[in-house]
Protein backbone atom coordinates (compact mmCIF):
# COMPACT_ATOMS: atom_id res chain seq x y z
CA UNK A 1 0.00 0.00 0.00
CA UNK A 2 2.83 2.39 0.86
CA UNK A 3 4.52 1.68 -2.47
CA UNK A 4 1.27 2.26 -4.20
CA UNK A 5 0.83 5.60 -2.50
CA UNK A 6 4.27 6.75 -3.52
CA UNK A 7 3.44 6.32 -7.17
CA UNK A 8 -0.17 7.46 -6.93
CA UNK A 9 -0.89 10.49 -9.04
CA UNK A 10 -2.80 13.45 -7.58
CA UNK A 11 -6.19 14.58 -9.00
CA UNK A 12 -4.44 16.91 -11.43
CA UNK A 13 -2.57 13.98 -12.94
CA UNK A 14 0.85 14.94 -11.58
CA UNK A 15 3.04 12.69 -9.49
CA UNK A 16 3.18 14.09 -6.00
CA UNK A 17 6.60 14.92 -4.75
CA UNK A 18 5.30 14.96 -1.22
CA UNK A 19 4.22 11.94 0.65
CA UNK A 20 0.51 12.08 1.50
CA UNK A 21 -0.25 11.95 5.17
CA UNK A 22 -3.97 11.43 4.75
CA UNK A 23 -6.00 9.40 2.28
CA UNK A 24 -9.74 9.87 1.90
CA UNK A 25 -11.74 7.36 -0.09
CA UNK A 26 -15.21 8.01 -1.42
CA UNK A 27 -17.29 4.90 -2.20
CA UNK A 28 -20.42 5.72 -4.24
CA UNK A 29 -23.60 3.81 -3.43
CA UNK A 30 -23.61 2.61 -6.99
CA UNK A 31 -21.06 -0.20 -7.11
CA UNK A 32 -20.64 0.33 -10.83
CA UNK A 33 -18.94 3.60 -10.12
CA UNK A 34 -15.37 3.50 -9.09
CA UNK A 35 -13.95 4.55 -5.76
CA UNK A 36 -12.62 8.07 -5.62
CA UNK A 37 -9.45 8.85 -3.67
CA UNK A 38 -8.41 12.12 -2.08
CA UNK A 39 -4.89 12.55 -0.77
CA UNK A 40 -3.82 15.35 1.53
CA UNK A 41 -0.19 16.20 1.60
CA UNK A 42 1.31 18.20 4.48
CA UNK A 43 1.14 21.46 2.49
CA UNK A 44 -2.50 20.92 1.55
CA UNK A 45 -3.33 19.95 5.11
CA UNK A 46 -1.76 23.17 6.33
CA UNK A 47 -3.77 25.15 3.79
CA UNK A 48 -7.01 23.48 4.88
CA UNK A 49 -6.08 24.12 8.49
CA UNK A 50 -5.41 27.79 7.84
CA UNK A 51 -8.64 28.20 5.92
CA UNK A 52 -10.55 26.42 8.66
CA UNK A 53 -8.88 28.53 11.36
CA UNK A 54 -9.65 31.73 9.44
CA UNK A 55 -13.25 30.67 9.02
CA UNK A 56 -13.51 29.87 12.74
CA UNK A 57 -12.02 33.28 13.56
CA UNK A 58 -14.60 34.95 11.36
CA UNK A 59 -17.36 32.98 13.05
CA UNK A 60 -16.06 33.89 16.51
CA UNK A 61 -15.69 37.56 15.52
CA UNK A 62 -19.18 37.54 14.03
CA UNK A 63 -20.60 36.05 17.21
CA UNK A 64 -18.74 38.68 19.24
CA UNK A 65 -19.70 41.62 17.02
CA UNK A 66 -23.27 40.57 16.24
CA UNK A 67 -24.87 42.05 19.40
CA UNK A 68 -23.18 45.40 18.79
CA UNK A 69 -24.17 45.43 15.11
CA UNK A 70 -27.73 44.49 15.96
CA UNK A 71 -27.85 47.10 18.71
CA UNK A 72 -26.50 49.76 16.34
CA UNK A 73 -29.05 48.82 13.71
CA UNK A 74 -31.85 48.99 16.25
CA UNK A 75 -30.50 52.28 17.60
CA UNK A 76 -30.34 53.70 14.08
CA UNK A 77 -33.90 52.63 13.44
CA UNK A 78 -34.96 54.12 16.77
CA UNK A 79 -33.06 57.33 15.98
CA UNK A 80 -34.77 57.63 12.60
CA UNK A 81 -38.12 57.07 14.28
CA UNK A 82 -37.30 59.72 16.86
CA UNK A 83 -36.33 62.15 14.11
CA UNK A 84 -39.64 61.55 12.38
CA UNK A 85 -41.53 61.94 15.66
CA UNK A 86 -39.58 65.13 16.44
CA UNK A 87 -40.47 66.53 13.04
CA UNK A 88 -44.12 65.61 13.57
CA UNK A 89 -44.16 67.20 17.01
CA UNK A 90 -42.38 70.25 15.59
CA UNK A 91 -45.08 70.69 12.97
CA UNK A 92 -47.72 70.22 15.65
CA UNK A 93 -45.96 72.79 17.83
CA UNK A 94 -45.97 75.32 15.00
CA UNK A 95 -49.66 74.60 14.42
CA UNK A 96 -50.45 75.13 18.09
CA UNK A 97 -48.44 78.35 18.16
CA UNK A 98 -50.39 79.49 15.09
CA UNK A 99 -53.64 78.72 16.93
CA UNK A 100 -52.37 80.64 19.95
CA UNK A 101 -51.55 83.59 17.71
CA UNK A 102 -55.06 83.41 16.26
CA UNK A 103 -56.49 83.36 19.78
CA UNK A 104 -54.24 86.25 20.76
CA UNK A 105 -55.46 88.26 17.77
CA UNK A 106 -59.07 87.36 18.56
CA UNK A 107 -58.61 88.50 22.15
CA UNK A 108 -57.11 91.75 20.86
CA UNK A 109 -60.12 92.23 18.57
CA UNK A 110 -62.51 91.51 21.43
CA UNK A 111 -60.63 93.90 23.65
CA UNK A 112 -60.95 96.64 21.03
CA UNK A 113 -64.68 96.02 20.80
CA UNK A 114 -64.98 96.18 24.56
CA UNK A 115 -62.99 99.42 24.53
CA UNK A 116 -65.44 100.82 21.98
CA UNK A 117 -68.33 99.90 24.25
CA UNK A 118 -66.44 101.55 27.09
CA UNK A 119 -66.23 104.80 25.10
CA UNK A 120 -69.76 104.56 23.72
CA UNK A 121 -71.24 104.29 27.22
CA UNK A 122 -69.02 107.10 28.44
CA UNK A 123 -67.28 105.23 31.24
CA UNK A 124 -64.73 107.22 33.21
CA UNK A 125 -61.21 105.86 32.71
CA UNK A 126 -60.69 105.96 36.48
CA UNK A 127 -63.68 103.67 36.96
CA UNK A 128 -62.82 101.04 34.35
CA UNK A 129 -60.74 98.28 35.87
CA UNK A 130 -60.62 96.45 32.56
CA UNK A 131 -59.04 99.31 30.65
CA UNK A 132 -55.40 98.72 29.80
CA UNK A 133 -52.83 99.11 27.05
CA UNK A 134 -53.42 98.55 23.37
CA UNK A 135 -52.74 95.34 21.45
CA UNK A 136 -49.18 94.55 20.43
CA UNK A 137 -47.84 93.05 17.25
CA UNK A 138 -46.85 89.40 17.84
CA UNK A 139 -43.19 88.55 17.29
CA UNK A 140 -42.45 86.27 14.32
CA UNK A 141 -42.33 82.57 15.13
CA UNK A 142 -38.92 80.87 14.59
CA UNK A 143 -39.22 78.08 12.02
CA UNK A 144 -36.42 75.74 13.15
CA UNK A 145 -35.51 76.61 16.73
CA UNK A 146 -37.98 74.59 18.78
CA UNK A 147 -36.74 76.15 22.01
CA UNK A 148 -37.53 79.56 20.53
CA UNK A 149 -40.97 78.35 19.43
CA UNK A 150 -41.67 77.07 22.92
CA UNK A 151 -40.61 80.40 24.41
CA UNK A 152 -42.90 82.13 21.94
CA UNK A 153 -45.77 79.82 22.92
CA UNK A 154 -45.19 80.54 26.61
CA UNK A 155 -45.19 84.27 25.88
CA UNK A 156 -48.43 83.98 23.93
CA UNK A 157 -50.00 81.99 26.74
CA UNK A 158 -49.08 84.67 29.26
CA UNK A 159 -50.35 87.42 26.94
CA UNK A 160 -53.65 85.64 26.30
CA UNK A 161 -54.14 84.99 30.02
CA UNK A 162 -53.59 88.69 30.68
CA UNK A 163 -55.97 89.66 27.88
CA UNK A 164 -58.70 87.37 29.20
CA UNK A 165 -58.24 88.85 32.65
CA UNK A 166 -58.75 92.33 31.18
CA UNK A 167 -61.75 91.18 29.13
CA UNK A 168 -63.33 89.53 32.15
CA UNK A 169 -63.08 92.80 34.09
CA UNK A 170 -64.47 94.69 31.09
CA UNK A 171 -67.36 92.27 30.72
CA UNK A 172 -68.33 92.49 34.37
CA UNK A 173 -68.32 96.29 34.19
CA UNK A 174 -70.39 96.36 31.00
CA UNK A 175 -72.90 93.80 32.28
CA UNK A 176 -73.35 95.75 35.50
CA UNK A 177 -73.76 99.01 33.57
CA UNK A 178 -76.26 97.55 31.09
CA UNK A 179 -78.30 96.05 33.92
CA UNK A 180 -78.46 99.37 35.76
CA UNK A 181 -78.91 101.61 32.67
CA UNK A 182 -81.18 99.73 30.28
CA UNK A 183 -82.69 102.90 28.82
CA UNK A 184 -79.29 104.44 28.12
CA UNK A 185 -78.14 101.24 26.40
CA UNK A 186 -81.18 101.21 24.10
CA UNK A 187 -80.59 104.88 23.26
CA UNK A 188 -76.87 104.54 22.50
CA UNK A 189 -76.30 104.41 18.68
CA UNK A 190 -74.32 101.16 18.45
CA UNK A 191 -74.89 99.65 15.00
CA UNK A 192 -73.99 100.74 11.49
CA UNK A 193 -76.84 102.55 9.70
CA UNK A 194 -75.84 100.73 6.50
CA UNK A 195 -74.99 97.03 6.29
CA UNK A 196 -71.23 96.42 6.20
CA UNK A 197 -71.28 94.62 2.87
CA UNK A 198 -73.13 97.55 1.23
CA UNK A 199 -70.79 100.49 1.91
CA UNK A 200 -67.26 101.79 1.48
CA UNK A 201 -65.86 104.46 3.81
CA UNK A 202 -64.85 107.32 1.53
CA UNK A 203 -64.36 110.18 3.97
CA UNK A 204 -63.58 109.74 7.67
CA UNK A 205 -64.33 112.02 10.60
CA UNK A 206 -62.04 115.01 11.19
CA UNK A 207 -60.15 117.61 9.19
CA UNK A 208 -60.06 117.14 5.43
CA UNK A 209 -59.84 119.05 2.15
CA UNK A 210 -63.36 119.98 1.07
CA UNK A 211 -64.28 118.47 -2.33
CA UNK A 212 -66.18 121.70 -3.13
CA UNK A 213 -64.01 124.57 -1.81
CA UNK A 214 -60.69 122.67 -1.94
CA UNK A 215 -59.88 124.21 1.43
CA UNK A 216 -59.26 122.54 4.77
CA UNK A 217 -62.48 122.10 6.73
CA UNK A 218 -63.88 119.95 9.52
CA UNK A 219 -65.90 116.89 8.50
CA UNK A 220 -68.36 116.27 11.33
CA UNK A 221 -69.25 112.73 10.32
CA UNK A 222 -68.29 109.87 8.00
CA UNK A 223 -69.26 109.30 4.38
CA UNK A 224 -70.38 105.78 3.49
CA UNK A 225 -70.55 105.33 -0.28
CA UNK A 226 -73.31 102.96 -1.40
CA UNK A 227 -75.67 102.57 -4.37
CA UNK A 228 -78.76 104.78 -4.50
CA UNK A 229 -81.64 103.04 -2.73
CA UNK A 230 -79.46 101.17 -0.20
CA UNK A 231 -81.46 100.89 3.07
CA UNK A 232 -80.53 103.08 6.04
CA UNK A 233 -81.41 101.76 9.51
CA UNK A 234 -81.84 103.42 12.90
CA UNK A 235 -78.71 102.79 14.98
CA UNK A 236 -80.66 102.94 18.27
CA UNK A 237 -84.10 103.56 19.69
CA UNK A 238 -85.19 107.16 19.33
CA UNK A 239 -87.59 109.78 18.05
CA UNK A 240 -87.48 111.47 14.61
CA UNK A 241 -86.44 115.08 15.31
CA UNK A 242 -86.45 116.07 11.65
CA UNK A 243 -87.25 114.42 8.31
CA UNK A 244 -87.04 116.12 4.90
CA UNK A 245 -85.11 118.95 3.23
CA UNK A 246 -84.12 121.81 5.51
CA UNK A 247 -85.31 125.18 4.13
CA UNK A 248 -82.59 127.13 2.33
CA UNK A 249 -83.84 130.44 3.73
CA UNK A 250 -83.37 129.19 7.29
CA UNK A 251 -79.88 127.65 6.92
CA UNK A 252 -77.65 127.20 3.91
CA UNK A 253 -75.48 124.78 5.87
CA UNK A 254 -78.30 122.42 6.72
CA UNK A 255 -79.83 122.76 3.27
CA UNK A 256 -76.61 121.32 1.86
CA UNK A 257 -77.34 118.03 3.66
CA UNK A 258 -80.06 117.36 1.08
CA UNK A 259 -82.81 115.03 2.25
CA UNK A 260 -82.05 114.69 5.94
CA UNK A 261 -83.18 112.56 8.85
CA UNK A 262 -82.29 113.49 12.43
CA UNK A 263 -82.95 111.05 15.29
CA UNK A 264 -82.89 112.05 18.93
CA UNK A 265 -81.86 109.21 21.25
CA UNK A 266 -82.84 110.08 24.79
CA UNK A 267 -81.09 113.13 26.20
CA UNK A 268 -77.54 112.26 25.19
CA UNK A 269 -77.36 111.55 21.45
CA UNK A 270 -78.60 112.89 18.13
CA UNK A 271 -77.76 111.08 14.88
CA UNK A 272 -77.91 112.69 11.43
CA UNK A 273 -78.35 111.01 8.03
CA UNK A 274 -77.66 113.30 5.07
CA UNK A 275 -78.00 113.16 1.25
CA UNK A 276 -80.82 110.57 1.46
CA UNK A 277 -82.85 109.56 -1.57
CA UNK A 278 -86.15 108.54 0.03
CA UNK A 279 -87.12 109.43 3.61
CA UNK A 280 -89.22 106.69 5.19
CA UNK A 281 -90.15 108.37 8.51
CA UNK A 282 -91.91 111.50 9.72
CA UNK A 283 -91.14 114.03 12.41
CA UNK A 284 -92.17 112.87 15.89
CA UNK A 285 -92.24 109.20 14.90
CA UNK A 286 -90.69 106.72 17.36
CA UNK A 287 -88.25 104.21 15.91
CA UNK A 288 -86.46 101.18 17.28
CA UNK A 289 -82.92 100.06 16.56
CA UNK A 290 -82.81 98.44 13.11
CA UNK A 291 -85.94 100.16 11.72
CA UNK A 292 -85.77 101.42 8.12
CA UNK A 293 -85.64 105.23 8.15
CA UNK A 294 -84.40 106.19 4.65
CA UNK A 295 -82.38 105.10 1.62
CA UNK A 296 -78.98 106.23 0.35
CA UNK A 297 -79.13 109.05 -2.18
CA UNK A 298 -77.19 111.84 -3.89
CA UNK A 299 -79.15 114.92 -2.79
CA UNK A 300 -77.74 118.22 -1.56
CA UNK A 301 -74.03 118.97 -1.79
CA UNK A 302 -72.88 115.54 -2.85
CA UNK A 303 -70.29 114.33 -5.34
CA UNK A 304 -71.54 110.72 -5.46
CA UNK A 305 -74.24 108.52 -3.91
CA UNK A 306 -73.42 108.13 -0.23
CA UNK A 307 -74.70 108.51 3.31
CA UNK A 308 -73.28 111.29 5.46
CA UNK A 309 -73.64 109.93 9.00
CA UNK A 310 -73.07 111.96 12.15
CA UNK A 311 -73.26 111.16 15.85
CA UNK A 312 -73.61 114.18 18.13
CA UNK A 313 -73.24 113.75 21.86
CA UNK A 314 -74.34 116.10 24.62
CA UNK A 315 -71.16 117.51 26.16
CA UNK A 316 -70.76 119.89 29.09
CA UNK A 317 -68.38 122.69 28.15
CA UNK A 318 -67.81 125.49 30.64
CA UNK A 319 -71.13 124.92 32.36
CA UNK A 320 -73.17 124.92 29.14
CA UNK A 321 -74.34 121.76 27.40
CA UNK A 322 -74.09 121.42 23.64
CA UNK A 323 -74.43 118.59 21.14
CA UNK A 324 -71.01 118.15 19.56
CA UNK A 325 -69.90 115.76 16.79
CA UNK A 326 -67.92 112.67 17.79
CA UNK A 327 -66.37 110.06 15.53
CA UNK A 328 -69.27 107.72 14.56
CA UNK A 329 -66.85 104.82 14.11
CA UNK A 330 -66.51 104.60 17.90
CA UNK A 331 -70.22 103.81 18.18
CA UNK A 332 -70.48 101.30 15.34
CA UNK A 333 -69.92 98.06 17.22
CA UNK A 334 -70.96 95.63 14.48
CA UNK A 335 -68.19 96.60 12.04
CA UNK A 336 -64.40 96.39 12.37
CA UNK A 337 -62.58 99.38 10.91
CA UNK A 338 -59.13 98.94 9.43
CA UNK A 339 -57.59 101.57 11.74
CA UNK A 340 -59.79 100.90 14.74
CA UNK A 341 -56.97 101.10 17.27
CA UNK A 342 -55.98 104.54 15.97
CA UNK A 343 -59.62 105.64 16.12
CA UNK A 344 -59.80 104.67 19.80
CA UNK A 345 -56.54 106.40 20.67
CA UNK A 346 -57.63 109.54 18.82
CA UNK A 347 -61.00 109.52 20.60
CA UNK A 348 -59.22 109.69 23.95
CA UNK A 349 -56.76 112.44 23.04
CA UNK A 350 -58.22 114.44 20.14
CA UNK A 351 -59.20 118.07 20.81
CA UNK A 352 -62.86 119.05 20.89
CA UNK A 353 -64.57 119.41 17.49
CA UNK A 354 -64.40 122.88 15.93
CA UNK A 355 -66.06 124.49 12.91
CA UNK A 356 -69.14 122.26 12.69
CA UNK A 357 -72.70 123.35 11.88
CA UNK A 358 -74.62 123.84 15.17
CA UNK A 359 -77.87 121.93 15.51
CA UNK A 360 -81.05 123.95 14.95
CA UNK A 361 -83.23 124.19 18.04
CA UNK A 362 -86.04 122.29 16.34
CA UNK A 363 -83.77 119.21 16.14
CA UNK A 364 -82.88 119.37 19.82
CA UNK A 365 -86.43 119.43 21.16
Amino acid sequence: MKNLLRSKRNPQGETSAERPVLEIQYHPSDIRKGVRYFFLTPSRLRTVGLVTAAWLLLVVFGLYAAPSVIANALARRSYDAELQERARLGERLHTLVGELEGLDTASDDTRLRMAKIYLAYGFSEDEAHGQGGYPHEPAPVPKSNYAGVIRRANGLHASISEQFGVLDAFLQEVQTFEKDHRGQVRNTPSISPVLSEDFVLTSPYGNRTSPFTKELDFHAGIDLAAPIGTPIYAPADGVVAFAGRYPLRQSVGWWRYGNLVALRHGDRFITLFGHCDEVKVQGGQRVSQGDLIATVGDTGWSTNPHLHYEVRRLIDEGGSKVFKPVDPRIYILNHRWRDEETVLIRARSAPSARGFEPLPRRMQR
